[in-house]
């Protein structure tokens, strides 16, 4: 029979809670950077096939960027609120069944754990062993999948993405104000495709995932955005 201590020691093995944390903010970033990069391009580069006016490009630039990064931050508060409220909500249906039917839920953590490979005798001594440790924490998790100690922040998600779109919108309208009017289109496209592999790469590794496959989507997606809002510049500068 296996050893009960040895269960337990491997579900209570250390762990850095924040981590998890810090990678959620890390990918609500990405998203906004490539977000960012994406829609302020198409943007600019649609503008500036309609006019060569420099004016009319910043402001276009600069209204896409703000009205970007306010949504994104909007969007991921709201995104990421409902779903702690929903687990706070499964948290605390879990702290009532515990008061009022301990006996029931020690029989289903254990049923749990019976699930997974252990033997009866064992699983509820786990059970046992977890609930007295920690049983909310031990029920959530096998339960729901929750750590009610690692809770998403939505203010630390919004601002992450809001501030990220910021910072990879600023790299296409940069791009295209810095140099001289025939270089604006090729020298953005360049800036945007280096950026989106970037930001692909680094979402891959985060999903541990090939990066490959992920930045030829990523820069595929982009150059298809550009091309979109060009042609449409283009027809649009013609009629006016």
């Amino acid at each position: 029979m296996a050893d009960t201590s040895q269960v337990i020691d491997e579900h209570d093995e250390p762990h850095d809670d924040s981590i998890g944390t810090r990678l959620n903010w890390l990918r609500a970033g990405v998203l906004g950077a490539n977000d960012g990069i994406v829609s302020t391009a198409g943007l600019v580069i649609g503008v500036a096939a309609a006019t060569t006016d420099r004016a009319a490009i910043l402001t276009a630039g600069l209204a896409g960027l703000a009205a970007g990064a306010m949504s994104m931050a909007v969007g991921e508060y709201v995104s990421v609120s409902t779903q702690r409220d929903t687990e706070q909500s499964l948290l605390a249906k879990e702290r009532r069944e515990l008061l009022e039917e301990p006996e029931a839920e020690l029989q289903e953590l254990a049923e749990i754990y019976a699930a997974k490979g252990l033997d009866h005798d064992l699983s509820h001594r786990v059970a046992v062993q977890l609930t007295a440790h920690d049983a909310l924490g031990a029920h959530a998790e096998a339960e729901l999948g929750i750590d009610p100690n690692g809770l998403t922040n939505p203010w630390h998600a919004a601002w992450a993405s809001c501030i990220a779109f910021i910072l990879g919108a600023a790299l296409p309208l940069a791009a295209i104000l810095l140099v001289s009017v025939g270089a604006r289109v090729p020298v953005t496209v360049a800036a945007v495709i280096l950026a989106l592999a970037t930001t692909g790469f680094v979402s891959a590794r985060l999903g541990s995932a090939p990066p490959g496959r992920a930045v030829g989507r990523v820069v595929l997606g982009g150059l298809v955005a550009m091309a979109v809002t060009y042609a449409i510049g283009s027809l649009v500068g013609t009629q006016i």
